[in-house]
């Protein structure tokens, strides 16, 4: 696949219906710029670091294809135009400080429906002995 800069990718209504279609056929969508190999923003990096954590089977598109046109499409579903945006089971959860916030508390594994999921809880700290790698 080769880059053409003249190429301007998707139109208005493609975008919107790839993100109807996205949105209502895949679990958990990630709306992000750039891909996980090659995230173009923190955030989104930031956001997919924190799905995988807990979730490989993630969707994600990249909105780079047309920035303008994924804000406005996405706007609709959540109310919010900024990127990256997640989904799961096709309710909007929120960005990447969101998911960090769930995280922090102790919720994104059980948001993302994630099975078999050992987390940390501080709760259990003190029951917890510490071994030396020596």
């Amino acid at each position: 696949m080769t880059f053409d800069p003249a190429d301007e990718g998707l139109d208005a209504d493609e975008v919107r219906e790839l993100v109807d279609e996205t949105i209502e056929n895949n679990e958990i969508v990630l709306f992000m710029k750039g891909t996980p190999m090659m995230p173009q923003c923190g955030f989104s990096k930031r956001a997919v670091g924190l799905i995988t954590k807990y979730r490989e089977d993630v969707e994600t598109v990249d909105v780079l294809q047309n920035l303008e046109a994924f804000r406005a499409a996405l706007e609709d579903h959540s109310g919010w135009e900024t990127i990256p945006q997640t989904y799961v089971e096709g309710e909007f959860v929120g960005g990447s400080d969101i998911l960090a916030e769930l995280d922090e508390r102790g919720d994104l594994a059980e948001t993302l429906n994630a099975e078999d999921v050992e987390v940390d809880a501080s709760d259990d700290a003190d029951d917890q002995t510490v071994e030396s790698p020596f």
